[in-house]
């Protein structure tokens, strides 16, 4: 999507537009790294994780149980649920995959403070973990170096994944990734140094105390609907772009590629279901080529652009992605 203050030159800063043979300073975030891609073959065994498949089957099971909770619960407690998710999504979305993984923009101090904030209210391993799984992701995508490589199944790519130790070859291939860019960072080092404190802060205290004490809900209310439901649905929701969009949908810029154009993906993951866009253009900052469609995300990069505190908006010329369309899409729109 163009940023509709940057990239429309509402904010101080415009898009960068790049040509198609420009390359990001990683090769990770250039392409899907067909070339480097081994023949695709049946994956080795790999174990179990129990305590996995312990914890989310009584996080999935509390979450059902949330559910009843929902008529008895004050509006308050239900809307700072949701702006909780909203958060936690952000840290995900415009946090860990757009600023972190790709680079496709760049934030000034307190912005990053922020996403890194709410990236530790979302749970899904630090920064740096989650940056350097999703770039063997791109570069390996449904290879059995792909951590969640959707050639093994819906189940696998959505939650399976986390239920078995990864394969050798996503460790292997994650270990050759350039990282020294998330290490620079200072606030991915602080993040994953104190990564259990801030989660247990963000992700559980946070959202459990403010009802409790600021409008008096109950302490089980708060539990229950702004930490375990809030957080299982924020999971399946960051799932379903592993599974949903690499299954489901049309494949406008690349046919030979698994990703899909996946709309109801798109308004759960708040703009991250134009997945075909995405892998096909990694390094864009809005993740896909509209700019009015639905994307909070971009919308939220293009606010703290105007504000000054996100700079070098990367986007990709109309030009080239007509072409991209026309030589490797399915003809669909």
């Amino acid at each position: 999507m163009p940023g509709l203050g940057a990239a429309c030159g509402l904010g101080p800063e415009k898009a960068t537009f790049l040509k198609e043979s420009t390359e990001s300073p990683l090769e990770w975030a250039t392409g899907e790294g067909i070339q480097d891609r081994k023949s695709r073959k049946q994956p080795a065994c790999q174990g179990v994780v129990w305590r996995n498949v312990i914890l989310m089957t009584l996080l999935h099971l509390g979450a059902l149980y949330s559910l009843t909770l929902i008529p008895k619960a004050q509006l308050l407690t239900l809307l700072w649920a949701y702006l909780c998710f909203l958060l936690t999504a952000l840290g995900v979305t415009a946090g860990a995959h757009r600023l972190w993984s790709h680079r496709s923009y760049k934030a000034k101090l307190p912005l990053r403070i922020f996403l890194a904030a709410a990236n530790s209210m979302a749970f899904q391993n630090d920064i740096f973990e989650w940056s350097r799984d999703h770039r063997v992701h791109h570069k390996y995508s449904e290879t059995d170096a792909d951590p969640h490589n959707a050639q093994r199944g819906f189940f696998f790519s959505h939650i399976g994944w986390l239920f078995v130790r990864k394969h050798h070859d996503v460790i292997e291939k994650g270990r050759k990734l350039d990282l020294t860019d998330l290490l620079a960072d200072p606030v991915v080092r602080l993040q994953r140094k104190y990564y259990k404190i801030t989660v247990f802060l963000m992700c559980f205290a946070v959202p459990t105390l403010v009802p409790w004490y600021v409008w008096g809900e109950s302490l089980w209310n708060s539990y229950f609907l702004a930490f375990i439901l809030r957080y299982t649905i924020s999971l399946n929701v960051s799932w379903l772009v592993n599974s949903a969009a690499h299954l489901y949908g049309n494949r406008p810029y690349d046919k030979r590629i698994n990703p899909r154009e996946n709309l109801f993906v798109t308004l759960g993951a708040i703009g991250e279901g134009f997945h075909n866009y995405h892998h096909t253009f990694p390094f864009d900052y809005s993740a896909s080529e509209f700019g009015l469609r639905f994307n909070p995300t971009t919308w939220f990069i293009d606010f703290m652009s105007w504000l000054g505190l996100a700079t070098d908006l990367k986007r990709v010329p109309k030009q080239m992605i007509e072409a991209r369309k026309e030589r490797t899409g399915d003809g669909s729109t």
